[in-house]
């Protein structure tokens, strides 16, 4: 029955719009002014999440594709990662508008002075490269050896957010957050490592 779903030429479709849902009731939460005593930080920190759920649920595509023989969920992935992408550009913008007022130069010498928020930008920078390359034209001009390559900055990535959202958070001493999220993401990355390893014992047998 999900195998019957997922193959449905709606489904993509439908799995971008329930991903939107959360930016949705943010956006409500700005006109309607339920977004507590101060919204700007609110909304730095909530899109700041759901960048880190959304780059855990596309990590676990691939283990759930291997683990469930299901070929299916391949084709969603791409989709998860461009709005993986999406939400850390909102995350990106929030704090470029609502905390620093566009001022590019204070932006910079924020970048220079904090490390949390240099990290924080080294990732979004490599996941901007990973979303631009993520169409078939891109891995077309690259190669499939470069393209695959390129997209291993997953992993940077990965560890990235974690090291930003521990400093960001070091400030309150609050890290119960961040050890699940880094427990989530250090099993994901560990399967893939394991079964990129497992399948080239597999190849030489």
């Amino acid at each position: 029955m999900l195998r019957q779903v997922l193959r449905k030429s709606m489904a993509k479709l439908g799995l971008v719009l329930i991903c939107l849902m959360p930016f949705a009731w943010l956006c409500s939460g700005i006109f309607l002014d339920s977004l507590g005593p101060n919204p700007a930080e609110y909304l730095i920190r909530s899109t700041g999440d759901w960048t880190l759920r959304f780059l855990c649920i596309t990590l676990l595509v691939t283990p759930l594709r291997v683990i469930f023989n299901m070929p299916e969920l391949l084709k969603f992935r791409r989709n998860l990662g461009v709005l993986t992408f999406f939400y850390a550009l909102m995350h990106a913008l929030c704090y470029s508008v609502f905390d620093m007022g566009l001022a590019w130069d204070e932006i910079f010498a924020d970048i220079v002075k904090r490390p949390f928020i240099a990290v924080g930008f080294a990732g979004a920078v490599m996941l901007s490269l990973l979303a631009a390359t993520s169409f078939n034209a891109a891995i077309k001009m690259l190669g499939a050896v470069r393209w695959r390559m390129l997209h291993r900055l997953v992993y940077a990535i990965a560890l990235l957010a974690i090291l930003h959202f521990f400093w960001m958070r070091s400030g309150k001493q609050d890290f119960a957050e961040v050890f699940v999220y880094a427990a989530i993401l250090g099993v994901l990355l560990g399967w893939r490592v394991w079964h990129a390893a497992h399948s080239r014992r597999q190849a030489r047998l």
